[in-house]
């Protein structure tokens, strides 16, 4: 009877529950400072909190706090719309491992000290947590927990809202009441109150998204037919590129979306702005100037740049933009940087180890989820920081990147996602991450799932063993030229599989020509023979693509697919830019003998 009474009280947190502070705004309208009432955007401030519960975690013992505590959090993460599972990192496994060793005989999960009544409480809070989990130890754990309580279910269910209009007041309500650092205070502590409330912003992130229409699939558009183009026309092409960037900042003179600012698109923005030849015009130096400045205010105490969000994505994007333009006043900002990154891998000091999953890797903004996109971004952003050739953060890189390629001699990465067996494939691409893609799975005759490869990642793959020292006749770089070269094209990412959706194949479109212009720059060939044996001067066919699908106000989009930003013409045209300024480096200049080989006598990879 008693624990009956506790699930009817603990089934569904309220913000009552985490002990919010008076003077809520009433139901009219949203409260000062809303964020955007999107899935998306509500999924950007659980994530913000989630990462300051992780920076709770006692890496000693795994716990957040007390049993209760500890148990709430781990529910945070699992039930958050990214939904983590246990083996995503130590952040998961040593918190179930505490919780495991505080389990009792006779089945009960509590504190030594735990009275009476807490040992019931906190043995519900821990199996409405182990209900969502269906690995072990935890099912065996669940099992002992519930017969305990003597109950025949257990479930957690998110608070319901009655529709997404209520669900985004009331998730906007719970906001207001947050510290910018991302916790809430309120009876238990901040810990336990700040997984109490992410959990209830996951269930009105959940209303919200069910309610936003469904995009209906779009017949895509073929590309336009690549020009041939010289040096000066695609200098031309930058020209134009950075007049459109400069007319279309926001009032404040920088960049994002939708009129507001974002700092990961304005460092991108400042990168692309500093490929424009020179002598520049006033306008475009006083915009590099202006966002470079911008950067340097959104230096952090941990020589992080950023705004509160996805710390390494602006901070690696803004160490690129500064060393670009070169400034004696932003070299220590830059250091400062560089120490961050180093810091934000995910190795030992974050309680990973070479055997976990996500060891070596790096994320949007923490260590909860790397990915191979983040990464070579951070791995850029190391070398143009001076980190050398042989350093340790590359020697753990490449350890993450062997497990994101499907080549199953150097990847040995067998996981159970959902039911589900994933391992490697050996056509020797990459995915998104290990065990992961965002072009889906090639599903086996057993049932086993395989990551499907794709062309921006396997290009990013390739420049990241690179950065980490290997040789070209490395079997692992040998394994991604072939099926780099076997899948070469400028029409399409190659990789992902059309299905219901023919836009698939253009997601990501504009990524991977920045990722193809840098991979190969660094690669240090000039020609790609193509899987039916055409040669192909990347550079040439990359920069007559660019050109011929530049607006006529100077921009880029990716009117196929808007996925990942593509459809802001502010993010595409950046992207373009800085892809155009790589290909521009071999083309031929009009009255000059043809550019030899190496374009300018260097790659990316010499000038480590």
């Amino acid at each position: 009877m008693i624990a009956a009474l506790l699930l009817a009280a603990l089934a569904s947190p309220t913000l009552s529950s985490a002990a919010a502070p008076a003077g809520l705004p009433t139901a009219g309208a949203p409260p000062q400072g809303a964020v955007e009432a999107t899935a998306e955007g509500l999924k950007s401030e659980i994530d913000a909190s989630l990462r300051w519960l992780r920076a709770q975690q006692d890496l000693t013992t795994g716990a957040y706090g007390d049993v209760e505590t500890t148990a709430w959090v781990v529910r945070a993460f699992i039930g958050s719309p990214r939904g983590y599972h246990v083996s995503d990192g130590p952040f998961l496994t040593k918190a179930l491992d505490a919780l495991l060793t505080r389990q009792r005989p006779d089945g009960a999960v509590a504190d030594a000290d735990a009275a009476p009544h807490q040992v019931l409480a906190q043995t519900l809070a821990v199996a409405q947590t182990l209900s969502l989990i269906d690995e072990e130890p935890a099912l065996a754990m669940f099992g002992r927990a519930r017969a305990f309580l003597g109950l025949a279910s257990v479930e957690a269910p998110h608070p319901a809202a009655t529709d997404a209009a209520t669900a985004a007041r009331m998730a906007n309500n719970l906001l207001a009441q947050r510290d910018k650092a991302g916790f809430w205070e309120g009876y238990g502590g901040r810990t336990l109150t700040t997984a109490k409330n992410v959990w209830e912003l996951s269930g009105y992130h959940d209303a919200v998204k069910a309610a936003e229409p469904k995009a209906a699939p779009v017949e895509p558009v073929p590309l336009p037919a690549a020009r041939s183009v010289d040096n000066e026309q695609a200098r031309q092409g930058l020209a134009r590129g950075a007049g459109f960037l400069v007319a279309n900042s926001n009032a404040d003179g920088l960049w994002g979306a939708l009129g507001q600012t974002d700092p990961g698109i304005t460092a991108m923005v400042v990168g692309a702005l500093l490929t424009t030849p020179e002598p520049r015009g006033v306008e475009v130096e006083s915009a590099i100037n202006k966002g470079l400045d911008y950067l340097r205010g959104l230096k952090q105490k941990d020589g992080s740049i950023h705004a509160g969000a996805m710390a390494n994505y602006v901070t690696s994007a803004s160490v690129l933009a500064l060393t670009r333009a070169g400034r004696t006043q932003d070299v220590p900002l830059v250091e400062g940087a560089r120490e961050f990154l180093l810091a934000l891998q995910a190795d030992e000091g974050e309680g990973y180890g070479p055997s976990d999953r996500y060891y070596g890797g790096v994320g949007y903004g923490g260590d909860e989820r790397p990915d191979l996109s983040n990464l070579q971004l951070a791995l850029e952003a190391l070398a143009a920081a001076g980190v050398e050739e042989g350093d340790e953060a590359y020697k753990k890189a490449l350890i993450f990147l062997q497990r994101t390629q499907n080549r199953s001699e150097s990847n040995d990465l067998v996981l159970v996602v959902d039911g589900d067996t994933v391992r490697p494939g050996n056509d020797g691409g990459a995915g998104y991450a290990p065990g992961e893609s965002k072009a889906g799975f090639v599903e086996l005759a057993d049932g086993t799932k395989i990551p499907r490869s794709y062309g921006s990642m396997t290009y990013a793959l390739l420049r990241g063993y690179l950065f980490a020292g290997l040789p070209k006749d490395d079997p692992r770089v040998e394994m991604a030229w072939k099926w780099l070269t076997e899948n070469y094209t400028l029409d399409i990412n190659p990789g992902f599989a059309i299905g219901s959706d023919p836009s698939a194949p253009y997601q990501g479109l504009y990524y991977y020509f920045y990722s193809m212009s840098k991979a190969l720059d660094t690669y240090g060939q000039e020609q790609v023979v193509d899987g039916a044996g055409v040669a192909h001067d990347w550079r040439e066919e990359l920069a007559g693509r660019l050109t011929a699908m530049q607006r006529l106000d100077g921009s880029w989009i990716n009117a196929n697919s808007p996925r990942w930003w593509e459809g802001n013409p502010v993010l595409a045209t950046a992207y373009a830019m800085l892809a155009l300024e790589v290909t521009a480096r071999g083309l031929t200049t009009p009255g000059a003998p043809a550019a030899g080989n190496a374009g300018d006598g260097h790659t990316d990879h010499e000038h480590r």
